[in-house]
């Protein structure tokens, strides 16, 4: 799968470590910054990330902060994205399962980098259960 990644500098050494993760498990990373710790504004790498899922050029995202919170906001400001902010396991299957989520945002001041390693799989590993969802999803796109 062709994965989009960014961060800030809050949410780099997870963005790193979920990469390495994702590339080992044989996933195309295309990792769109930051690529130091030094401080930096997050809409100049999620909004790149983001566009890509948007566009179809990558399947899915993973953004990620210091609480994701901005992440998620500047992801869904696209047109089709579907960026959750995942906490723990269970909101990763459920935005998947329920919300056909393309991006997740995680928060590396809030989570260990082991839970966060765990989310991402739940995530890609969860199907989107359709039904009663599809309903609600397009929804979500209508003019307002």
């Amino acid at each position: 799968m062709k994965i989009a990644i960014a961060s800030d500098h809050a949410g780099f050494n997870y963005k790193r470590a979920i990469a390495s993760a994702l590339r080992a498990q044989g996933h195309e990373v295309v990792d769109f910054g930051t690529h130091a710790a030094e401080s930096v504004d997050y809409p100049d790498f999620i909004r790149p990330a983001a566009a890509a899922v948007a566009r179809g050029e990558c399947e899915r995202g993973i953004v990620l902060g210091g609480s994701g919170n901005g992440e998620a906001i500047a992801a869904n400001r696209y047109r089709g994205v579907r960026c959750a902010l995942c906490w723990n396991v269970e909101s990763a299957r459920l935005a998947r399962a329920h919300n056909d989520a393309n991006m997740i945002s995680l928060g590396e001041r809030m989570l260990t980098e082991e839970t966060a390693l765990q989310i991402v799989a739940t995530w890609l590993a969860t199907p989107f259960e359709a039904g009663r969802h599809v309903a609600r999803l397009q929804k979500l796109d209508l003019p307002t």
